[in-house]
């Protein structure tokens, strides 16, 4: 692919609105730009302008006004790309905006591919590969979590650590390299105590990024609760109480709800997702065990499991719901539970005692008695499952790794630096232990991009927008 010629593209999302930016990128994109502009006020071709440095005017095909707008200008190497760049701000018609793109084609631009303005500041080194990721995952924030995420990969916070780590190791092993060079004279150019120090210091820092892998893969892509129960006990009732809106259908008809139901909300800045599950009971109805098929199919997808329960008939069916409960738990034993009595309205003060004594002799399960009717202890509820996820490093500021690509790359540099570090334990000789080094520092330029292949690009830029 040649990145040396002039692309354009609609910057802004498709369709007619107020206003829509086409930008350019590239060696000729000011000429371009110039030769079918007529500013308003001055006489001076755009490029002879400064640059960032916004014009009003006039695109012109031929002797056609085509509409008036606003011209901003970027020069090389100041600007998104690295290149000369002009975003062209016209009104939001379609037309108007095929217009415009159209004549620029004629005039020497290409059309851009996904990602490629991006994957240009990339190769100008105006961006490194994680940061270059952050801006795809910036965009598609629909939370205020995952968008502090992504703001702090794409400030560099990530990749800032992973350079620091590989450069220290890099100059750790450039030293066991020169010792290859003198194998005959038996010196050691590396202090093997300060090497330990900085593998077991990597380790450290590898660990707890690859830890945080659990917790930033479900903010980015929502954490998904699964409401399961058995039928007619207030599942659908909770959903729409939760999202405060009717979601889900309601009735007093047991097994209404036969297929999962999902939607999302975000409680305090984390998006989750809420599967409406089928009731789970023993039924002869072909359509009604397929739900109940999926139900359990959900829960393996959850990350958290809320089992709800009719706190008027637990008096009755208690040992039969704590036996539910368990069969749930030990087949999913890794995965958060809360048990929620629901319908506690219709239970008096001393009732409400005796169910919550109950509930409170069931281990390592957390409990809550809600009324989804009445909107009862739905406030706490999300209070319960945003204590389920660790917000901590958030509030911390702390790197969050969020990208599948980063998670693998970091999973492999750690298995090599155990290498190292045993190497380092065992006495093992330099030559051998520089393999591992090397593998290392491999894995670590795969994340920033260091270390990329054409089919590695554009497997990441081909999932961003057209225009970015």
């Amino acid at each position: 692919m040649i990145y040396n010629d002039t692309i354009v593209a609609l910057a802004t999302a498709s369709g007619a609105g107020a206003v829509a930016i086409i930008r350019l990128s590239g060696k000729d994109a000011i000429k371009i730009a110039a030769d079918n502009f007529k500013s308003v006020k001055s006489q001076k071709s755009l490029s002879d302008q400064k640059t960032h440095t916004i014009h009003l005017g006039h695109i012109i095909d031929e002797n056609r006004v085509i509409d008036q707008v606003l011209v901003s200008v970027f020069k090389n190497p100041n600007s998104y790309t690295g290149e000369d760049v002009v975003e062209v701000s016209c009104h939001g018609s379609v037309y108007i905006q095929q217009e415009i793109i159209q004549l620029f084609l004629r005039k020497g631009c290409r059309m851009a591919n996904p990602g490629e303005f991006t994957l240009r500041a990339f190769l100008n080194g105006k961006l490194d590969l994680s940061q270059a990721e952050a801006v795809a995952d910036l965009i598609a924030s629909d939370n205020e979590a995952s968008h502090q995420i992504a703001m702090q990969q794409m400030r560099g916070g990530f990749s800032s650590e992973i350079a620091k780590l590989r450069e220290e190791l890099l100059n750790f092993a450039s030293l066991i390299e020169l010792e290859l060079d003198f194998a005959e004279e038996d010196v050691e150019f590396a202090d093997r105590t300060q090497f330990k120090d900085l593998v077991d210091r990597i380790s450290f820092v590898l660990k707890r990024l690859i830890d945080s892998f659990a917790v930033g893969n479900v903010i980015k892509n929502g954490i998904p609760v699964a409401i399961v129960g058995e039928p007619n006990v207030g599942k659908s009732t909770l959903l729409n109480a939760l999202l405060n809106e009717e979601r889900a259908i309601v009735s007093d008809i047991a097994g209404t709800t036969r297929d999962t139901i999902e939607d999302e909300l975000v409680i305090n800045g984390i998006g989750f997702r809420f599967i409406d599950t089928a009731g789970i009971r023993d039924t002869k109805d072909v359509v009604e065990n397929i739900g109940i098929k999926k139900t359990f199919e959900k829960i393996d997808q959850a990350q958290v499991v809320v089992f709800l329960f009719s706190a008027n008939e637990f008096k009755t069916q208690s040992e039969r719901l704590i036996v539910e409960v368990e069969k749930i738990k030990n087949k999913f034993p890794l995965k958060p539970m809360l048990i929620i009595a629901n319908k506690v309205d219709q239970l008096s003060e001393e009732e409400k005692e005796e169910v919550s004594q109950s509930l409170n002799t069931i281990q390592h399960i957390e409990a809550l008695m809600i009324s989804a009717k009445n909107n009862e202890g739905v406030e706490d509820l999300k209070d319960k499952l945003i204590g389920f996820v660790n917000t901590g490093a958030l509030n911390n500021n702390e790197t969050i790794v969020t990208n599948t690509r980063h998670y693998d790359a970091l999973l492999k540099a750690f298995e090599e630096i155990q290498k190292v570090k045993y190497g380092l334990e065992t006495g093992l000789s330099g030559d051998l232990m520089a393999i591992d080094i090397r593998q290392a520092l491999y894995h670590f330029g795969e994340i920033t991009g260091e270390i990329t292949s054409d089919d590695l690009l554009g497997n990441i830029f081909a999932n961003f927008c057209i225009g970015k």
